[in-house]
């Protein structure tokens, strides 16, 4: 079996976005994966925080025999466990992180709309229902000393 390291396509429409899986050479583009080893999403602002990397997992690949396609070859040579752009890479995910949390702003408290008045029924008025009952006083023992 001819193992591969290729893209994975996702995403949609004009918004793509890849996993880096180790994969069998004859299962299609989307198919399934081995094991996936990393991402690259290329509309990331910042080219060195495009790419995340298992290097642990991708050295074991190579080193069993996997083939990396042409674009996962550039990704590993400047990403991988020895790669010529990880000060770059570090650095600019740690710009990204602080552009994304400056951007992060809470929403707007929640402001119920105001109910509107609804019309009570008129409801029928008696004397007993709405007046409270007048209290008896309570005999105490002053009370009934006196007469």
């Amino acid at each position: 079996m001819a193992v591969r390291i290729r893209l994975k396509k996702l995403g949609r429409k004009h918004r793509p976005y890849y996993r880096i899986c180790v994969m069998d050479q004859r299962t299609p583009r989307g198919g399934r994966a081995i094991e996936e080893v990393g991402t690259y999403d290329p509309m990331v602002p910042e080219t060195d925080a495009r790419v995340t990397l298992n290097g642990e997992r991708v050295d074991y690949w190579l080193s069993v025999g996997a083939q990396p396609s042409d674009k996962v070859k550039v990704l590993i040579k400047k990403y991988g466990t020895n790669g010529t752009h990880l000060e770059q890479q570090k650095a600019a995910t740690e710009r990204l992180s602080q552009t994304r949390a400056s951007k992060a702003v809470p929403p707007p408290p929640f402001k119920p709309k105001p109910l509107k008045a609804v019309p009570q029924p008129a409801a029928e008025s008696t004397d007993d229902a709405e007046t409270p009952a007048a209290e008896e006083p309570v005999a105490t023992e002053e009370a009934t000393a006196e007469s």
